[in-house]
């Protein structure tokens, strides 16, 4: 993670690094999240009682994003079919998702089958497959960001951070704020 990484937009970095943080501490093999986005001034003004709970003062709302997971996701549904179907009211100001996936080095790419199915198998018994954490954030604004975390490299100083590393992921969370029509 680079200095300049903060600077495109630092509310939804920490969002998104505190979310990674929290999948961390339950551990692997989890099902895929989503989270609300919500702004943490607006959420303390609209609800004290719970900005009093969380510690939160003017200050350490001002310029902040809050994270609010949402109802877990149906196991059989994968995240990418789930966010088409979600439209965002207008005071979430972005959302996240964590989800895991199997990762296979580039010199794959020629053998994985068609079939979903076999593709799946594929993944799963390729001995040079990695396993990975992907929390992704975007904002109505159009910033994004994400955070990658490897099973093999499971800890926090190993974690991989930026605005555009798993962009068509970011792109289906960036549609689910779009205004409907």
């Amino acid at each position: 993670m680079t200095e300049s990484d903060f600077e495109t937009d630092p509310a939804l970095a920490a969002a998104v690094l505190e979310v990674e943080e929290h999948a961390a501490q339950e551990g692997w093999d989890r099902p895929a999240r989503l989270y609300a986005l919500v702004d943490t001034a607006a959420l303390a003004a609209q609800e004290p009682d719970l900005a009093a709970l969380m510690g939160l003062d003017d200050a350490s709302a001002a310029g902040s994003l809050t994270p609010i997971e949402q109802d877990q996701l149906a196991p059989e549904r994968r995240l990418e079919e789930v966010l088409q179907t979600i439209v965002w009211p207008d005071e979430v100001v972005g959302c996240a998702a964590v989800v895991e996936r199997l990762v296979l080095p580039p010199d794959a790419d020629g053998q994985i089958p068609d079939d979903a199915a076999a593709a799946e198998e594929f993944a799963r018994s390729h001995p040079d497959r990695q396993e990975v954490r992907i929390v992704a954030g975007v904002t109505r604004a159009g910033a994004s960001y994400c955070a990658l975390r490897l099973r093999s490299h499971d800890d926090p100083s190993s974690v991989m951070a930026g605005a555009d590393l798993v962009p068509q992921l970011t792109q289906l969370l960036a549609a689910t704020l779009e205004p409907v029509e």
